[in-house]
């Protein structure tokens, strides 16, 4: 390759390794989220809602870093399967919230098993994953804000 075009060289691009670590990491979920019943979306939109009972679709979005085209069919599939309920505001009826429901937050004790068994495969020191992460953190500080 010309030296000119090292720089579009697959290789050289910090976004090819994050993409398909990515795309590896949700690969090794699947079998375990199945399970559940849930994908991998889906389970990071319930693990929000362990966390805090109640978001409008604008906090849930930018907690995930997706927008709300991304988030709707999600949480009409969560809504159907009996884990969330979704109504408007009384106070501004474009607010959409989005509540936890019994059935949900029983799912939480189900998903115990996840984190345990995703440690088993990958292949990283406890130290490792620790300084992963963190680099991996500052990267979406570093982002610009989400806005829809």
């Amino acid at each position: 390759m010309e030296e000119k075009y090292k720089s579009l060289s697959l290789r050289s691009q910090l976004c090819f390794p994050l993409y398909a670590a990515s795309r590896e990491m949700i690969k090794r979920y699947r079998p375990h989220l199945d399970k559940l019943g849930l994908t991998y979306t889906q389970y990071i939109v319930m693990m929000v809602f362990w966390e805090e009972k109640t978001q409008n679709v604008k906090q849930l979005g930018e907690k995930l870093y997706l927008d709300s085209g991304t988030l709707t069919p999600v949480l009409k599939t969560l809504e159907a399967k009996g884990y969330l309920v979704r109504t408007r505001s009384k106070e501004d009826e474009r607010v959409l919230n989005v509540e936890i429901t019994e059935a949900g937050e029983a799912l939480k004790d189900e998903a115990l098993a996840v984190p345990q068994e995703m440690v088993k495969h990958i292949a990283l020191e406890r130290e490792e994953i620790y300084a992963l992460y963190k680099l991996l953190r500052k990267l979406l500080e570093d982002a610009p804000a989400f806005e829809e």
